[in-house]
């Protein structure tokens, strides 16, 4: 028992070990002693022990205590936990990924504007009849191609027929009237008859070819022709063009020009109109004769380029916008009213623009991101605002990075390695 307190004794209060020390030294021979009475029983061997035991059980316990109460009152040091930025990436091999720097450029301002085809209203014909009546033939529908004189639609008139009665009653009336002139002439050459006679006749005449002249323009202005008489009216193509709106059918009936729509729209699509909506906020950057570059949603490889032509001078309430208005050409017709477009505007002034490869751009969670080298194999990632495409390849950035900053050329392939690697993790 003594070797085992003993030197934990020892270690903990320097005074016990004296007190042992003490006590060993008084140690005698090996057998008992007399001593005299009243003197005190000297230290024998297992009382040494027993003092020991006792010195080393209290001096263990005032350790224990000693210790608890430290524990207690001093609190035991935590580590602060290490977070790490989500945006900035370490690549394992950055030699892998090739880099490029942000550029400052002088380009012209861009603006984009969604828009629709439209037909050239100066080249478009809205198609009526200026009779009432019955469709008994129709010749032409939406979407045909029209030659100018083409007949549309035969409609049965009563317009038409009154009108060429009106015509053979005219013709009837200057016939009498012509010959009862030829008669008083013949009078007057004879001296039968007075000069004011003579005169009367003439006036008959002149009254009756007039008739006839306006009963003949009626007949053609309602679409027949004075020398075949018929009730039928042949409705006819006024131009050359495409039918790009139909409001009849057959057999259908026809009212007054007063309040009946037009019965066909030919419109020429040689040259079409793109009528964009461009907000309050970007009419500034768009003048007349800049250059504009037009796609299309059937054709999105195609690049149409063209000249702002119009700018209105009115806004929309709703939508605070301005329609502007582009002329393209379109000799093989594949531009079609209606289609779906997107104008981007470039204006003759140049700014300065910073200019990333178009590769170093990548799309996600509907924010564009780059990634900037930071250090020898970080990179951070960082959204930007991208603006429109710039020439060789490069895209224009608004906001997020600034001129010299280096960033990944291929961000998308960056970001599968780096996505692949912290999964791996």
């Amino acid at each position: 028992m003594k070797e085992v307190f003993l030197p934990a004794i020892m270690h903990l209060v320097p005074e016990g070990r004296l007190i042992v020390a003490r006590r060993f030294q008084r140690r005698g021979a090996s057998g008992p002693t007399a001593r005299p009475v009243g003197t005190p029983e000297p230290l024998t061997q297992n009382r040494e022990s027993r003092i020991v035991v006792y010195i080393s059980v209290g001096f263990l316990c005032a350790a224990l205590m000693t210790a608890v109460a430290c524990s207690t009152n001093t609190p035991a040091a935590t580590k602060p936990p290490v977070t790490l930025d989500p945006d900035v990436f370490t690549a394992d091999h950055p030699e892998l990924f090739k880099t490029a720097k942000a550029e400052l450029r002088k380009l012209p301002t861009q603006v984009t504007a969604n828009g629709t085809v439209s037909p050239d209203v100066n080249r478009t014909i809205h198609v009526t009849s200026l009779s009432a009546g019955r469709v008994v033939d129709l010749k032409a529908k939406l979407g045909d191609t029209v030659q100018k004189g083409q007949t549309l639609l035969v409609i049965s008139s009563p317009d038409l027929a009154g009108a060429f009665a009106d015509y053979q009653k005219a013709k009837a009336d200057e016939a009498l009237s012509h010959k009862a002139l030829d008669r008083a002439q013949m009078l007057y050459d004879r001296g039968a008859i007075a000069t004011k006679d003579l005169e009367v006749a003439q006036d008959a005449e002149d009254k009756a070819k007039v008739d006839v002249e306006t009963a003949d323009h009626h007949v053609r202005i309602l679409g027949a022709d004075p020398a075949n008489p018929s009730p039928l009216i042949e409705l006819k193509a006024p131009v050359s063009g495409a039918i790009v709106e139909q409001n009849v059918a057959g057999a259908e009936g026809i009212k007054s020009l007063d309040n009946t729509p037009n019965l066909f729209t030919i419109a020429n699509l040689s040259e079409v109109w793109v009528v964009c909506d461009v907000f309050e906020n970007d009419l500034g950057e768009v003048h007349l004769g800049d250059a504009a570059e037009i796609r299309l949603n059937a054709f999105p490889d195609r690049v149409l380029k063209g000249r702002v032509a119009d700018i209105s001078r009115v806004l929309d309430p709703n939508t605070r916008s301005a329609k502007v208005r582009i002329v393209l050409p379109n000799p093989d017709g594949s531009l079609r009213p209606g289609m779906f477009s997107v104008a981007t505007f470039r204006s003759r002034k140049l700014t300065d623009r910073i200019v990333v490869p178009s590769t170093a751009i990548m799309r996600l969670h509907d924010k564009d991101w780059v990634f900037r080298k930071e250090g020898a194999n970080q990179f951070r990632k960082i959204a930007i605002v991208a603006d429109g495409l710039a020439p060789d390849g490069m895209q224009e950035i608004r906001e997020g990075i600034k001129a010299g900053d280096e960033v990944v050329t291929n961000a998308l392939e960056f970001s599968t390695e780096v996505a692949e690697k912290r999964a791996g993790e």
